[in-house]
């Protein structure tokens, strides 16, 4: 099935194409170019001049771990017994039949990052997956990496519990014990594995296990931080452990934009529509993002859904562009850069060959980051969601 007259923002080395088509074929694009394609069947959709683009990723959420509507019952986010749960796996937390979902697909977010909540010095591991789907294992994109945090959630959480951290230094304490250990325990099991007549293997640790592939840099290090002091710290992390890492939120990134560029960390950005709710928020610009675009930061948006609900994720671009981020970054914050940045580059995030058909249209005219744009036509591995043309 192709799709042509269109304008589509490739979000690859092809950059924009005023006028072109798009071919989707068992689930993956098949083919695009410019101008008409040589043949156009009764079922080909004539775009009408209309916007096309790859679905929207929304970089950092709790959707269908964090159930709408319900309270503790729907709560799956924040395994709040132990301070450190590299073993909690989001996957087995999501329900995809929550309403969310849905509004999320609606307004073309194809993709999301589900993430463990921020109560743990170290949450779980982080799943990106697509928007549509019945059972969570066929919705997957990747596995992206480990969740920790940094900064007041997790003061806050256990010093209700009168437990430990309950400083900053105590939360980065158990984070620097667990790699610690981990090392160890992947020492031990190479030891083993070359020598296993005189070496016994560790005991098993499920902990440990799950932080082996960040220290193979298989995986990455997602902190959030919101202070630009707690940036630092993740940063220092990052080194000790030689860690792969990511900034979520990087609320005070713009005091510090430099030192961010200069280390190659990128940022999720967000939430931007809310209020300061916390101290740790009380920084909070609306130029963040573009500050940190300015100086060479790689960066995505994300809504935290539910503290912003997911189908705002395009108005909270939008909010960004207003804060003085370029137009086409603010664009790239919801589709390729976020897919770099949770490693699913290969799968989404642009129209390319061979990656997956998740596309989305709009109407001529229409600013697909407008607060009244919808997009008409919407499509997840090649099956169509919503179709209005």
């Amino acid at each position: 099935m192709k799709i042509y007259n269109a304008r589509i923002y490739t979000m690859d080395a092809d950059g924009v194409i005023e006028n072109g088509w798009i071919e989707l074929s068992d689930g993956k694009i098949a083919a695009l170019g410019s101008g008409k394609p040589d043949s156009v069947s009764a079922d080909d959709i004539d775009a009408q001049g209309g916007t096309l683009l790859p679905g929207f990723i929304d970089a950092h959420t709790h959707l269908g771990i964090i159930e709408d509507g319900l309270d503790f019952e729907g709560d799956d986010c924040n395994e709040t017994t132990d301070p450190f749960t590299p073993q909690m796996r989001a996957i087995d937390g999501i329900n995809p039949f929550d309403r969310c979902f849905e509004e999320a697909r609606m307004r073309g977010v194809t993709a999301a990052a589900v993430c463990p909540g921020s109560a743990n010095a170290c949450g779980g591991e982080i799943c990106v997956i697509k928007t549509a789907g019945r059972r969570v294992d066929d919705m997957l994109v990747v596995n992206a990496g480990m969740k920790f945090a940094l900064g007041e959630n997790p003061k806050r959480v256990y010093n209700d519990k009168d437990d430990t951290p309950v400083t900053r230094m105590a939360t980065v304490a158990l984070i620097r014990e667990g790699l610690y250990k981990a090392r160890r325990y992947a020492h031990d099991m190479d030891s083993y594995y070359s020598d296993n007549e005189n070496c016994d293997p560790p005991e098993y640790d499920a902990k440990f296990e799950a932080l082996l592939p960040l220290l193979d840099r298989k995986q990455r290090a997602f902190f959030h931080c919101h202070r630009a002091d707690d940036i630092c710290t993740a940063m220092r992390i990052a080194k000790e452990f030689s860690l792969d890492t990511v900034i979520i939120h990087g609320t005070e990134g713009y005091k510090i934009a430099d030192i961010i560029a200069e280390d190659g960390l990128p940022v999720i950005c967000g939430p931007l529509m809310c209020d300061r709710c916390k101290p740790e928020m009380r920084g909070q610009e609306l130029n963040n993002a573009a500050v940190l675009a300015e100086n060479g930061v790689k960066i995505a948006i994300c809504t935290d859904h539910t503290v912003i609900p997911i189908q705002y994720l395009p108005l909270s671009a939008q909010a960004a562009v207003k804060g003085g981020l370029d137009e086409m970054t603010a664009l790239r914050a919801l589709t390729i850069a976020p897919a770099e940045i949770l490693g699913a580059e290969e799968s989404v995030g642009s129209l390319a060959v061979g990656k997956d058909a998740d596309v989305q249209l709009y109407r001529s005219g229409d600013d697909p980051l407008g607060l009244m744009s919808e997009p008409v036509l919407v499509a997840i591995n090649g099956q169509f969601i919503r179709r209005e043309v």
